[in-house]
This record gives C-alpha cells, sequence and structure tokens, in this order.
C-alpha cells in the first residue's frame, strides 16, 4: 500500500520549490539604506529604552519602628507530661476497645459463613 502521491502529479506543483531561474514572486526589493536594530546585524544591541525616575514620594509610607515581640508565658513542664500520659491512656484504651470490637465482629462473621 501506498501512502504518498506521485511527484508527477499536477496538484504537486503547488509544494514544489520555485525554480529559481524564474522570475520573482512580487516581493518588494530590500532597502539598501542602513537600518538599525534587528535588520542590521552589524548594530549591536542598544540595551531597553531610558524610562522616567520614579516619583519622589511612590512608596507606601511604613512604620519605621515597630514594638518589640510581647513574651510568651512560661511552661509547666510538669503539667504538660501529667496531660500527655493521660492522653496516651485514653488513646490507648479506644484502641482497645476497638480492636476486641472488630475480632468479635471477624468472629461472628466466619462462624456464619462456616457453620
Amino acid at each position: 500500500m501506498n501512502v504518498t502521491s506521485p511527484t508527477s502529479d499536477p496538484d504537486d506543483a503547488y509544494w514544489q520549490r520555485p525554480d529559481p531561474s524564474a522570475d520573482s514572486l512580487g516581493r518588494p526589493e530590500r532597502d539598501n539604506q542602513p537600518a538599525s536594530g534587528l535588520n542590521n546585524p552589524g548594530a549591536g544591541y542598544a540595551g531597553p529604552p531610558r524610562t522616567d525616575p520614579p516619583a519622589p514620594n511612590w512608596r507606601p509610607p511604613t512604620i519605621a519602628y515597630p514594638p518589640p515581640p510581647r513574651g510568651m508565658p512560661g511552661q509547666d513542664i510538669d503539667a504538660l507530661d501529667e496531660a500527655e500520659g493521660s492522653a496516651r491512656t485514653v488513646t490507648y484504651g479506644v484502641g482497645l476497645v476497638a480492636g476486641a470490637v472488630s475480632v468479635i465482629l471477624v468472629c461472628l462473621l466466619c462462624a456464619r459463613v462456616f457453620f
């Protein structure tokens, strides 16, 4: 199976390169005047155009000296340790109860399937 068209097809002529010896395609001739910027490869980049300086008071007003930060309250390490221990006990208790309920449910479901 051939998926390409033959090059001798007259419709294919549109896609062929033009003959270099042919007449001009109607394009305007280039100016011979020296160009600047992108059209002149000899000229270097002159940089961006200059901008006007900003107004003297263009910035919003700022507070020069903010107040110092407040001190943090002291911590009672013994009370924190006691609260952490009781929270751990509650967490373990809830986990044990959930585990026991899960084991009982699995045993009931398995007993129902086998018996």
